[in-house]
């Protein structure tokens, strides 16, 4: 089957999740409780990839087991969760609520306490049961030390004390849609080289995420904070060559203060740490990708003080420009 998404595919895959499992028709049936065993072996409900991912599995799927509550747990893996049809209710670490809705994604921290209202027939969730490894290949794709991605990745792997889920509202994003829905399609079916594909689809969702920052639900102060430190990251990205604080600050709403001490509390470092790093990044791409003459990718980058600039550069790579270049291209 081609991976390609439309209203067929969609239906498809919705006859596929949407029948009664063992365990829902033993819940219909007057068990009120869902069956622990089935997910762990410990006394504190830690979930464990031991049961969830077998013959050495990276990654699988299951579909959300309906009809009951299902009680405050942890996981020793990454989870996903995409929601495919209808909506459930959410308990994270038992004072955040949030509800799923159709088409959109749920990534929570292993650290992350978690417990879901029971769910109607209709609402079909896809659980993502996903080992830190798998995620290699993906990150391997967002090329540069881009300090966007190394706040995403923090959040989702860990113990941070920041945000311990990214709650993603892009049922309208048609190709995070096909991305997450081909890999639902690949698990499901098991087809070969699925691991090779899968692991460069996340990656592929994860580049498309990345551009919409905007689109995560803020539900706790810690949700606001993140979202915001993500927003000057984006900026960070998007405007290197001109960006500034305050610009930045007058963009948000927010004193140069408030703003500064946020984005030093949860990086570990300043906006000018974060804006050079960077702009010197960049100019090493061009450096070895481009034939643009120092000069040039100096004021491409956003300096306009040549000595100044040779003397972070060597400060951070350890030769002068056309050292470095020549270096790296003989």
């Amino acid at each position: 089957m081609p991976l390609r998404m439309g209203k067929n595919m969609k239906e498809e895959l919705m006859r596929l999740l949407r029948p009664i499992t063992m365990e829902e028709r033993e819940i219909l049936k007057g068990n009120v409780q869902i069956q622990k065993q089935i997910y762990t072996d410990k006394k504190d409900f830690t979930i464990v990839s031991e049961k969830m991912l077998a013959g050495g599995r990276l990654m699988d799927i299951r579909v959300h087991t309906r009809f009951v509550e299902f009680p405050k747990h942890k996981h020793d893996y990454i989870e996903i969760i995409y929601m495919c049809s209808g909506r459930t209710t959410h308990w994270i670490n038992e004072d955040t609520r949030l509800v799923l809705g159709e088409g959109e994604l749920l990534f929570l921290n292993q650290h992350a306490f978690h417990a879901i209202d029971a769910a109607g027939r209709d609402d079909i969730a896809v659980n993502f049961m996903i080992l830190p490894e798998f995620f290699d290949v993906a990150f391997s794709m967002l090329k540069g030390e881009s300090e966007l991605r190394n706040f995403i990745i923090g959040s989702l792997m860990q113990d941070t004390g920041r945000a311990d889920y990214l709650h993603f509202k892009v049922a309208d994003v048609l190709p995070v849609q096909n991305l997450v829905e081909n890999m639902v399609w690949s698990l499901w079916m098991e087809q070969g080289r699925g691991r090779n594909i899968n692991q460069t689809t996340m990656g592929l969702l994860f580049l498309n995420l990345m551009n919409y920052t905007e689109k995560i639900e803020q539900h706790n102060e810690a949700q606001r904070e993140s979202m915001l430190v993500m927003t000057a990251l984006r900026y960070i990205e998007d405007n290197y060559r001109h960006a500034s604080l305050t610009g930045l600050a007058r963009e948000l709403g927010m004193s140069l203060s408030q703003l500064s001490r946020l984005i030093k509390q949860n990086t570990g470092s300043t906006f000018k740490e974060l804006l050079q790093k960077k702009r010197l990044n960049k100019a090493e791409q061009l450096l070895i990708e481009t034939k643009l003459s120092v000069s040039d990718i100096i004021a491409g980058v956003g300096y306009d003080n040549a000595s100044y600039f040779f003397r972070i550069f060597k400060e951070k790579f350890g030769a002068s420009p056309k050292e470095y270049r020549s270096g790296k291209t003989h």
